[in-house]
């Protein structure tokens, strides 16, 4: 029978959606999923579970200021969430409003920053910043960092840094590759020292990766595009790695989706392009071997994602273990290290 939305779903108590970072990054848990195997260890523990000769794939994007609020120029009060900027003065963003504002409208958002809007794109809207030569700079002194919606607080000053990866570089996202909050730069050392090499990607995760599926048939579900960068250094790491017998671990499913999409024709190839991948049981993988991510919401794409690639039935036994045994689930919460099941191959 054809997998359903109900395939993914699980009930999660409230009270373990992590609401805040740990003090430490690297004092998270980790659930470890590899041959069957479901073993309790610490992020820490890392170093024990990678050999040297391994490659970690990291996603460098950088979360922007991407929300803002302000006013029509009716009066009505709206609250703007930037998907993607395109260029220039333009930007994609959600805009929410008691009325849907029309082209050729204006906004009036904080720190005196005017926009227009251009045009209506499906669920978003093309806006134009007056006069705004770094589209990016003018977010990061007048926006708001965007926390997830299941995060009941405002962003606090600690969430400046530590909803940021420590090697956040390129300024693009509206969510933060998750996976990656647990390193902190102690951690990276080590492993450096135990022999493993890193590598970067950059994927800019939208806003849709909150949005709910809402058919029930999965083959009707159209993914949101993310535009990612694959380096031809990255590729070449990759490459040697193969060659002396290593693994590729993907830190993220951000990272997975933009070396699965790359690979897609068969043969990794660098360079930028749109993906819209969307990864159910069955899909061929034919780069990364094992997968650092975090727990993820019920009937999400990103749960599908880890479900094809660690086993449908190892992800609910170990989804149910973890609630079980108190771990903190989402964003800031706990992870996984999962290893690919040979059989989806």
């Amino acid at each position: 029978m054809p997998l359903t939305l109900d395939d993914f779903d699980y009930s999660l108590p409230p009270e373990l959606i992590a609401q805040a970072p740990l003090p430490v990054r690297s004092s998270s848990r980790l659930l470890r999923l590899e041959g069957g195997l479901t073993e309790d260890r610490r992020f820490g523990d890392l170093t024990e579970l990678l050999a040297p000769g391994d490659l970690l794939v990291i996603n460098d994007t950088r979360v922007l200021h991407a929300r803002l609020f302000g006013i029509k120029d009716s009066g009505g009060r709206i609250e703007v969430l930037v998907e993607r900027l395109l260029g220039g003065q333009e930007l994609l963003a959600q805009v929410r409003a008691s009325k849907p504002p029309r082209a050729g409208s204006r906004l009036h958002l904080e720190g005196a920053v005017a926009a227009e809007v251009v045009a209506r794109a499906g669920e978003f809207y093309r806006l134009r910043i007056d006069g705004a030569e770094d589209v990016a700079e003018l977010l990061e002194r007048h926006g708001r960092l965007p926390l997830p919606p299941y995060i009941e607080r405002a962003a606090g000053d600690a969430d400046e840094a530590r909803y940021q990866t420590v090697y956040s570089r390129e300024r693009g996202s509206v969510a933060a590759p998750t996976a990656g909050l647990h390193f902190d730069q102690a951690m990276i050392e080590a492993l450096k020292t135990r022999g493993c090499a890193l590598a970067t990607v950059t994927l800019h995760v939208g806003a849709g990766t909150f949005q709910p599926v809402r058919v029930r048939d999965l083959a009707e579900h159209h993914m949101h595009s993310e535009r990612y960068r694959l380096p031809q250094e990255t590729v070449d790491a990759i490459e040697d790695t193969r060659r002396r017998g290593g693994r590729v671990v993907a830190v993220g499913t951000t990272t997975l989706r933009t070396l699965e999409s790359a690979a897609l024709q068969g043969e990794l190839r660098a360079g930028e392009a749109e993906t819209e991948l969307f990864i159910l049981p069955g899909f061929r993988f034919r780069v990364v071997d094992a997968l650092i991510t975090n727990f993820h919401l019920p009937k999400s794409t990103l749960l599908m994602l880890v479900s094809a690639f660690g086993g449908l039935e190892n992800l609910r036994r170990a989804y149910a273990h973890a609630i079980a045994q108190g771990y903190r689930f989402y964003s800031y919460g706990d992870a996984m290290f999962l290893a690919r099941q040979p059989h989806e191959v």
